[in-house]
């Protein structure tokens, strides 16, 4: 099974100099881990064109922990493709856990919903098709949702990751944990710009100043970690 799982895990989005390290990395502490509805997952996934766009799975380790830090029961998903995170986060949480999950396109989450019925959390998630700031904004228009939430996890359009940090942070308990995928922008960040992609010069420049907003935010504790393609883990203080 292993050796499947390692089959259908697709091009890496690790940053590691070292493809060798990754890959040990994976076979050796990830995918060992990897409940099966999880795998199966990233199975029906590896065909589609846009696979690459999948939360990778040494990522989904380090959320699982972080679930279980918080003892997150209500969270948020701010983009949503066929789903590997937002069937993470289903099978972390408690059995009365609830998941708001938003994202403007439902094609691509109909590809892993037999996955995820399979697995028995179907009813564990509130999936609504819409861009995110009106769906956000509307659940802060309750006040009873402020500082109601555990957990988010945010893997969406870039242009909007600091709209979506500055609600997040109403609605977020104190404590509660955001993820902002995609903050290394497959290492670009750090490369002269002569030398990034034209395709990636857009998104590398929205990453650099999202990840200098958030260095300067003081109602978070952050961690800037090389996991996948770069994750943010931001703690709310107050």
């Amino acid at each position: 099974m292993e050796q499947n799982a390692k089959m259908v895990s697709g091009p890496s989005k690790g940053l590691l100099q070292s493809e060798d390290l990754y890959q040990y990395i994976q076979e050796t502490s990830v995918f060992p881990r990897e409940p099966e509805f999880l795998k199966e997952l990233r199975r029906v996934t590896a065909s589609h064109p846009r696979a690459m766009m999948a939360t990778s799975p040494d990522t989904g380790q380090m959320m699982a922990m972080l679930l279980k830090l918080v003892n997150a029961k209500k969270t948020i998903e701010v983009g949503v493709f066929t789903g590997y995170s937002l069937l993470l986060t289903a099978l972390t949480i408690p059995e009365d856990g609830k998941i708001i999950a938003i994202d403007v396109n439902r094609d691509p989450f109909e590809i892993g919903l037999p996955v995820i019925k399979k697995a028995g959390v179907a009813d564990k998630i509130d999936f609504i098709e819409s861009e995110a700031l009106p769906v956000l904004d509307q659940l802060l228009q309750n006040h009873e949702n402020e500082g109601s939430f555990d957990f988010a996890f945010v893997d969406a359009d870039k242009v909007n990751y600091w709209n979506y940090h500055e609600r997040l942070m109403k609605l977020l308990k104190v404590g509660g944990v955001a993820v902002y995928d995609n903050t290394l922008w497959g290492g670009s960040v750090a490369m002269p710009n002569a030398l990034v992609p034209e395709f990636m010069k857009p998104g590398r420049q929205l990453t650099i100043e999202l990840n200098k907003l958030l260095a300067a935010d003081q109602r978070v504790q952050i961690s800037h970690a090389s996991l996948g393609d770069g994750i943010t883990i931001c703690r709310r203080l107050y």
